[in-house]
């Protein structure tokens, strides 16, 4: 079945990770992307050597590039520009995360393209806004997302290492909402007829994500403590390991409902009246001695132990506290959709699914992240360029094709 957006005329001039993410989102979901890349190529490409010396293929670019078709043209080119003009001016969505003064001065900005095509729905993706002292610095994931909104400091317990953020954890998060801003675009165009630009950036996703506690500094002036599990005044939300050495969270944030369960899963049900820790007032300020008892618990079985003794517990709540292979064989993870099937020839690879499902409209996988240049002149015949006018342009060096 189809997607929701299928039929909706992507085109993406997208860096890294944010931008094709957006886009790589919207083609999950249905959209025809084509994805403009450089002649060289967009500098995700490099994912592979980085992570992986020299495999044969590119996971991390694959992930935020599948079910996109790619063409590579020199946009600095009288001819190359023209090119990617000609199939800005037929799409419906334009999705960018280039510095914005870089698209001024390559003629790919919103003051260009909007009068061009009224409809089109123009979004970009900055790191820090569009104005501002800061409006043209560059900004990756980690500095824009991470490190400037104060979350790495939110997440890192005095006297511990300022920890470092996974690959894409922001650039994800920003891609998944920018798609969402687009569809909504969308949808306004289709009661108005009228097209517009959509921002987001990176900052804002972050202070968003951290939003919990930086609206609580808004509105009390209080920071929430940044704990480490030796510092939980609520022992019910704490981390704790098992015999065999695995980490768990167990999740009991409302103290009175959630107390009781626990106090009886590791056996100790004379815990919950006792005047020590029978109110959430009383746990407090006792925590540290409730902690050491239920450490003692908790290292005394398995965590397979732990986890049939807690499913016979209501309202028990808890998480392992998973490693990637561990995730990756979780089955829970397959029932809940988070993995997908991509066409490869005639198998399929196998790759993390973007987050969200139409039930409706599910769509479907359609093939792996495009070569470079491989669909450049099956794009430019689409959009109307001879076949003479397609190898004048490989000729003059303003488009590349995969022969």
């Amino acid at each position: 079945m189809p997607g929701p957006l299928e039929g909706v005329k992507v085109v993406e001039l997208g860096v890294w990770v944010a931008g094709p993410a957006a886009a790589g989102v919207m083609a999950d979901w249905g959209a025809d992307v084509v994805k403009i890349e450089p002649m060289s190529g967009d500098p995700a490409r490099s994912f592979q050597f980085m992570y992986g010396g020299n495999p044969p293929d590119n996971p991390v670019f694959e992930l935020d590039n599948r079910n996109k078709r790619g063409v590579a043209i020199d946009i600095t080119t009288e001819a190359g520009r023209d090119a990617a003009y000609r199939l800005i001016d037929e799409a419906d969505v334009f999705v960018t995360n280039v510095r914005a003064a870089a698209l001024q001065r390559s003629g790919f900005d919103y003051a260009t393209l909007g009068p061009r095509n009224p409809q089109l729905i123009y979004g970009l993706i900055t790191g820090y806004g569009l104005t501002g002292p800061d409006a043209d610095r560059p900004g990756f994931d980690i500095s824009a997302f991470w490190a400037r909104t104060g979350m790495a400091h939110m997440m890192t317990p005095p006297g511990n290492t300022i920890p470092t953020l996974r690959g894409g954890m922001g650039d994800h998060s920003t891609g998944v909402t920018f798609a969402g801003a687009i569809s909504a675009a969308l949808f306004s165009r289709e009661r108005t007829g009228k097209g517009q630009m959509v921002t987001s950036s990176l900052l804002r996703q972050g202070v968003y994500t951290i939003g919990f506690d930086l609206n609580m500094v808004l509105s009390w002036g209080r920071h929430p403590p940044i704990n480490n599990r030796f510092e939980a005044r609520n022992p019910s939300v704490n981390t704790y390991q098992s015999s065999d050495g695995k980490w768990f969270f167990v999740v009991g944030v409302e103290g009175d409902r959630h107390w009781a369960p626990l106090a009886r899963v590791v056996g100790k049900p004379e815990l919950i009246d006792d005047p020590r820790f029978n109110s959430i007032r009383h746990r407090a300020i006792n925590f540290e001695e409730l902690r050491q008892i239920l450490d003692v618990s908790f290292a005394e079985r398995t965590m397979d132990e732990w986890a049939r003794l807690f499913a016979d517990e209501p309202n028990m709540f808890w998480s392992p506290i998973h490693s990637a292979d561990e995730i990756l064989s979780d089955e829970q993870l397959r029932h809940a959709g988070g993995l997908v099937e991509v066409p490869n020839g005639d198998g399929t690879t196998q790759m993390i699914a973007s987050p969200v499902d139409f039930h409706g409209t599910p769509g479907a996988q359609r093939s792996l992240a495009p070569k470079l240049g491989e669909h450049t002149h099956e794009v430019l015949t689409e959009a109307g360029f001879s076949d003479h006018e397609i190898r004048a342009m490989i000729n003059a060096g303003a488009v590349r094709v995969i022969e």
